[in-house]
């Protein structure tokens, strides 16, 4: 071995200036392509009211056909990262992008229950890999102190979405358009085009692995090389499905992930239930929590990382999400409840973006890439089933009151479950 490859060996700290470089060359680029990922995925929110009234959707079917997404996710999520494993990331984002955007603009000519549906299924299973995917990605460039942060830049991609994405639609859906089709249709086509036009841009960007980004120097490369959580070519350890680490992270981002769902799929008909405002001015006002969350996520993984604590920097967060939240409906319509919802979104933004220090700390190399699936396919799994819970709660009841209790409880499930991985953790898993 090579002097710089020994002084890179285990044990020995990252190069001063690796996180900001992987940060700026891979997380922010990241950003983009899970922004537009999660762009997609939401943006038929956005058009949720017109689109179920011109098509004669029921709440029950317009929630099974958001959450009927999370089938292909859960069915395309293993084999995705296999195909990364296999291919590298240049080739699988690209194909992965080009897919869900297409599916994406073929959902703004439909007709049909069956059509929505089975075009969300094809819209999940082509992003279905994309989150696990990048977090294995990203764990070839980034040390254990700096894992928060760095993870939590591509999740940012998420309220990125829906603060942007609330008044742009809004936008799209109020202004003509040369083909002169309904708002939400135009909509839903216009926000799929810059997927298909920049997956193309992963195919020149994009190094397969730290040997290949001729950015690093030669001692940054060198210490990746020694110290690197995930290597792209080993193989995959299911015996990691045998963790019971492995099951109460899969359940904790479940719950985490079960509260973003409800908020995304029925946010935007909540805020209208209490306001009566335009489709632009809907997309604003349905902004606000995203804001926070994203400012949450951003603080608190930083923090976490200054710390090296992840614990409490994930339950406390998630207990606040949970209060602020039943703050908001106990206020009702006003300043009070847009607070309290800005503040619900710091809480879980916090929580998300420190989960995934966690489980890349208790897993090593070998049980990574099956861990990490299993507890993306569970954070999935509440995406299939929140948007279709809430739904058949609100056809029930006639009110909000129901799902917003349902989130409540999972968000405050959620805190208690840090505890216990932190048990099992302390014991030795």
């Amino acid at each position: 071995m090579n002097s710089t490859a020994s002084s890179a060996g285990l044990g020995v700290p990252a190069p001063a200036s690796l996180a900001a470089k992987v940060q700026w060359r891979l997380g922010l680029p990241a950003i983009l392509f899970m922004l537009l990922s999660s762009l997609d995925r939401a943006a038929v929110s956005f058009a949720a009211h017109e689109m179920n009234a011109d098509l004669g959707f029921t709440p029950t079917q317009y929630g099974l056909g958001a959450g009927i997404l999370f089938v292909g996710f859960l069915a395309g999520q293993y084999p995705s990262v296999l195909l990364y494993q296999r291919v590298g990331m240049r080739r699988w984002i690209a194909t992965c992008a080009a897919v869900w955007g297409v599916a994406a603009a073929a959902m703004a000519f439909m007709q049909t229950t069956a059509q929505f549906y089975a075009l969300r299924i094809v819209l999940g299973v082509a992003e279905g890999g994309l989150a696990p995917g990048i977090v294995l990605y990203l764990s070839q460039f980034a040390s254990a102190r700096q894992r928060a942060s760095t993870f939590a830049l591509p999740m940012l991609a998420i309220p990125a979405s829906i603060v942007v994405g609330g008044p742009l639609a809004g936008l799209l859906m109020e202004a003509g358009n040369p083909l002169d089709l309904p708002g939400w249709r135009w909509m839903l086509l216009a926000v799929s085009l810059p997927t298909i036009a920049l997956a193309a841009l992963a195919l020149t960007y994009f190094p397969d692995r730290p040997a290949e980004a001729r950015w690093l120097a030669p001692d940054e490369r060198a210490w990746l090389a020694a110290n690197a959580v995930v290597r792209r070519r080993e193989s995959n350890d299911w015996s990691a499905l045998r963790q019971p680490v492995v099951w109460l992270a899969s359940l904790l981002w479940f719950l985490l992930l079960s509260g973003s769902y409800g908020l995304i799929f029925w946010l935007p008909q909540v805020v209208r239930s209490l306001t009566d405002v335009g489709p632009l001015a809907l997309g604003m006002i349905g902004a606000l929590p995203w804001v926070g969350v994203g400012v949450g996520m951003y603080w608190n993984s930083r923090h976490s990382d200054r710390t090296d604590e992840r614990y409490w920097h994930t339950a406390l967060p998630a207990l606040l999400a949970a209060a602020a939240l039943l703050a908001a409906w106990s206020a009702g319509p006003g300043p009070t409840a847009a607070v309290a919802l800005f503040v619900m979104g710091l809480g879980l933004g916090g929580a998300q973006g420190t989960f995934w220090a966690l489980p890349t700390r208790l897993l090593g190399p070998q049980a990574m890439a099956v861990g990490v699936v299993a507890i993306n396919i569970a954070g999935s799994a509440g995406g299939l089933v929140m948007p279709h819970a809430m739904g058949v709660m609100r056809e029930a009841s006639g009110g909000f009151a129901g799902p917003t209790m349902l989130v409540v409880a999972v968000l405050a499930c959620a805190a208690a479950l840090v505890a216990a991985l932190r048990g099992l953790a302390t014991a030795g898993r």
